[in-house]
């Protein structure tokens, strides 16, 4: 462990809301008399194998008090597993719709803000429900290479044959273990966030005896089978097109997508269907990689002030 701890600046407050018939854990940083018209509460979605605590260092740089929220998607963190034998986006958009209804049940505007995965999924939900989004923030959702209908064969195998064998993540000795994962995963990572980071990235098992077990990641490994449906490039693009709320993205220096997808799918590509959105600011966070609210929560958080403030 590190000499120095990191330090909390705005603490949050733990809850649980039902959406869709699943518990789901929700983080609150301020109180919503702090939102108004023209500073409305702020709803922060993470990505993949993370969870709703990742904005704990964005939310301390903040500037100004804030009313802040974050979940856990499905099966991440404290928020009930699915039980089914994968995961898709359509479910994520459905459990959004439903955490607004439950936690802005006012119906006013709010400020939404989603990273990679999540970043994903609210890029398509502010095209769906325009009225319910102010302002938009996009962290390196960059969508997915495009595909043909050529694929589909191999892909519904594919899934087929990862539905006979269980699913399973690793597991880890002691926190400092689940610390040192994260830094492997992302050298940028100071060493005192990985360590408070590891507390809510993981928990530590209870062995049938009673004694202290092994830490598991907080995900259903289910996360890790394909799904067996295709992204399909144009239909997203129609729902970016819908987008009526300014559009803020934000993208890491050091990010080389071409460890994901090869040639298949290019930054470039990407910025040119960022194109049918109306109204899009664009940001580069130098040096960051795809975990920038990790890397640089400061400048991360300057940019939504200024953004979502303006």
């Amino acid at each position: 462990m590190t000499t120095d701890a990191y330090t909390v600046r705005r603490a949050s407050r733990s809850r649980f809301v039902t959406l869709r018939g699943l518990r789901h854990h929700v983080l609150e940083w301020g109180n919503a008399a702090l939102a108004t018209p023209a500073h409305p509460s702020l709803l922060m979605q993470h990505g993949w194998m993370d969870v709703a605590a990742s904005f704990q260092f964005v939310v301390d740089a903040l500037a100004a008090d804030r009313h802040v929220l974050a979940f856990d998607w499905r099966g991440f963190g404290l928020s009930d597993a699915s039980a089914a034998d994968s995961y898709w986006l359509p479910d994520y958009l459905g459990d959004l719709d439903a955490a607004f209804d439950t936690l802005f049940p006012d119906g006013q505007p709010i400020d939404l803000l989603g990273h990679s995965m999540g970043g994903n999924a609210v890029m398509l939900y502010a095209g769906l429900r325009p009225q319910r989004i102010r302002r938009l923030v996009n962290l390196e959702g960059f969508g997915m290479p495009a595909t043909k209908p050529t694929q589909s064969p191999k892909r519904i195998v594919q899934w087929l044959d990862e539905l006979k064998q269980p699913a399973g993540l690793r597991d880890y000795a002691s926190l400092v273990e689940v610390a040192a994962r994260l830094r492997k995963t992302n050298s940028l990572l100071p060493p005192q966030r990985a360590e408070w980071l590891a507390q809510h990235w993981s928990r530590q098992r209870v062995n049938a005896g009673g004694s202290a077990g092994r830490f598991e990641i907080l995900g259903d490994p289910a996360h890790k089978r394909n799904s067996p449906t295709l992204y399909q490039r144009d239909e997203v693009l129609e729902c970016w097109k819908l987008i009526e709320a300014p559009v803020l993205w934000v993208e890491g220096d050091q990010t080389d997508i071409a460890r994901w997808w090869g040639t298949r799918y290019t930054k470039a590509e990407f910025h040119e269907r960022l194109n049918v959105v109306r109204q899009v600011e664009r940001h580069v966070l130098t040096p960051a990689g795809h975990m920038l609210h990790h890397d640089q929560p400061e400048a991360l958080a300057a940019l939504l002030e200024a953004f979502l403030g303006a």
